[in-house]
């Protein structure tokens, strides 16, 4: 039986042409793009080609703009450490939100232990920061801030533009973690006015283990890795040129059929929203009714637990989640949920369901039915739910 995959936030499948393109450059055998013969400007070349796709699907200025690295998670760390660590003279404050993902929240424990402050600002009930509040946080000692573009949990949008305003206005370096933004809605850093962006290909039916940093020029930041000069002399070691011609490939597909792709997702969120009240009842929606991703919606299913509606579900061959990936296997309630004010116990209950441009109407109508069958299930062994339905 066909798996109906609703958790196409923690990676999306590769995209055919991205297979073959990756098997194609094994077939050529590429060389190290950084040796000066034939055999290195060849695959080169070939990275230079998949970095302008790249920067043309942000819309960066500059191709050399985009800097290649193992994904997410490193392309964080190097934002936040490197920045730093390259303006220490100037102030040891940073600022970001409490929502933000763990890649972004460990670096900056990283930092605090190296005698680095921090303000973090909270969230609205629907997971938003308030730009005033971000201005408020701002001190003179005060050299980056890091707000994330989209959350990895709700897919709420944050107002980075307006963040970005603020930022410049006070000449402090600001950094928007975008890896669940960058091929799901249009993307343009020019507009945004963001210093620094993180991003990753398997988001975008690229390849995982591969990702960008996104630095405007004239950014102050150091590499996190000492060696070469690969990469601008921004992030040493030699180059993972498959994976990145991988992702080259999957930015110039994305970019081709992002509206088409963005209103389809939507379209089975909306029809997910809509239909909902029709098969179950007490549940929360966390994710904002208008600054969101299209793809994803976070839903909290009151007097249950919501990873065994996610197990229970799984028997069904259908795949959901109940938080980032990143953060599977805590047994703590998300902080994300929680910043939110939502109770320990809804938080517990929380189905995380997220689409790609695979994704049919049939298969939601599948999942809603799977649901009520769950939820009924676990709620008639739930001394919570017996109480509030007989109350």
């Amino acid at each position: 039986m066909k798996i109906i995959n609703l958790d196409q936030i923690s990676s999306k499948p590769m995209l055919p042409e991205v297979k073959a393109a990756m098997i194609d450059a094994i077939n050529k055998d590429y060389h190290n793009p950084s040796s000066q013969h034939k055999s290195g400007e060849a695959a080169a070349e070939a990275l230079e080609k998949a970095r302008s796709s790249v920067a043309e699907l942000i819309n960066a200025a500059m191709t050399k703009e985009v800097v290649f690295n193992s994904g997410g998670t490193e392309s964080v760390n190097h934002a936040i450490k490197g920045v730093a660590m390259a303006n220490a003279e100037k102030g040891k404050h940073i600022v970001t939100s409490n929502i933000e993902h763990n890649a972004v929240i460990r670096s900056l424990k990283r930092l605090q232990s190296m005698g680095y402050k921090m303000t973090s600002v909270s969230v609205n009930e629907k997971g938003r920061v308030n730009p005033q509040e971000v201005a408020d946080a701002i001190t003179d000692e005060t050299i980056l801030v890091s707000i994330m573009h989209s959350n990895n949990e709700t897919g709420t949008i944050q107002p980075i533009e307006e963040i970005a305003k603020i930022t410049r206005e006070r000449k402090v370096i600001f950094h928007t973690d975008a890896v669940d933004s960058v091929g799901m809605v249009p993307i343009d850093v020019q507009k945004m006015g963001v210093d620094l962006m993180s991003f990753a290909a398997n988001t975008f039916y690229g390849p995982t283990g591969v990702g960008g940093l996104y630095i405007r020029r004239g950014t102050r930041i150091f590499p996190l890795l000492d060696g070469g000069v690969q990469e601008g002399n921004k992030r040493a070691g030699t180059e993972n040129l498959l994976g990145i011609i991988g992702m080259g490939t999957a930015a110039a597909i994305t970019r081709q059929n992002l509206d088409k792709w963005t209103a389809h997702c939507l379209s089975l969120k909306n029809q997910l929203l809509k239909e909902l009240p029709n098969y179950i009842d007490h549940y929360l929606i966390n994710t904002h009714a208008e600054h969101s991703l299209p793809n994803m919606v976070s839903m909290s299913v009151q007097f249950i637990e919501g990873e065994s509606v996610m197990l229970m579900l799984d028997d069904e061959d259908i795949a959901v989640s109940t938080r980032s990936a990143c953060a599977t296997g805590s047994l703590r309630a998300s902080h994300v949920l929680i910043s939110l004010g939502l109770s320990h116990a809804d938080a517990q209950g929380t189905l995380v369901l997220s689409f790609g441009k695979d994704n049919t109407a049939e298969e939601i109508t599948t999942f809603l039915i799977a649901l009520k069958n769950v939820v009924t299930t676990l709620r008639d062994i739930s001394p919570l739910y017996q109480k509030v339905s007989q109350g």
